[in-house]
């Protein structure tokens, strides 16, 4: 017993003591343990990349870069932030598109509407899933589950009208009295 009390209190002197380089030791939330082997696994389309806009201290905060090579985005170039909770995996992570989009599942703040990153997040998904799935919105949006009701009017009555829409926007031309800047 006085063995294991003395274990504990050099457990505790080692948490509190400094490492060589002076700096506190940080200890790893579940989350972000979890969250570092998810983005060790990363499998990511050649169109996408990750960066880390804190330096690889802060992997709970990053940024994703799609360009689509195909569909109504192709050669676009869309900024998603990604903030994760320390309760990570057992709360979806936070997703907001920093590039302005005409889309009918993007609303102009940047809110994004994608099933996994709602009512259909498990801890049994991780980041690899939800990128391919705001990939997957970019090659083929969806105007059933709208954000952007008047994208997905769009999208759903004229298609040609959609793209030739979807071309202006991202051209750096305005629809209707929205304007938004050139992301190609």
């Amino acid at each position: 017993m006085i063995g294991l009390f003395k274990v504990k209190e050099k457990q505790r002197e080692e948490s509190k003591n400094t490492n060589t380089r002076g700096a506190s030791v940080k200890k790893q939330s579940a989350g972000e343990l979890r969250l570092h082997k998810d983005i060790t696994e990363l499998n990511l389309p050649k169109s996408c990349s990750i960066s880390f806009r804190n330096g690889k201290s802060d992997l709970m905060n990053f940024e994703v870069t799609i360009k689509p090579d195909e569909g109504y985005y192709k050669g676009g170039k869309f900024v998603f932030t990604f903030q994760v909770s320390p309760v990570y995996p057992h709360e979806a992570p936070k997703v907001k598109c920093r590039t302005k989009v005409y889309h009918p599942n993007i609303d102009l703040e940047g809110s994004v509407c994608l099933n996994v990153l709602r009512e259909d997040w498990k801890p049994v998904l991780n980041i690899n899933t939800v990128i391919y799935g705001l990939f997957h919105l970019l090659t083929e949006p969806n105007y059933e589950d709208p954000l952007n009701h008047d994208a997905a009017a769009v999208l759903r009555d004229n298609p040609k009208l959609f793209e030739t829409n979807v071309r202006k926007a991202m051209g750096g031309g305005y629809i209707g009295d929205t304007s938004f800047p050139r992301c190609m």
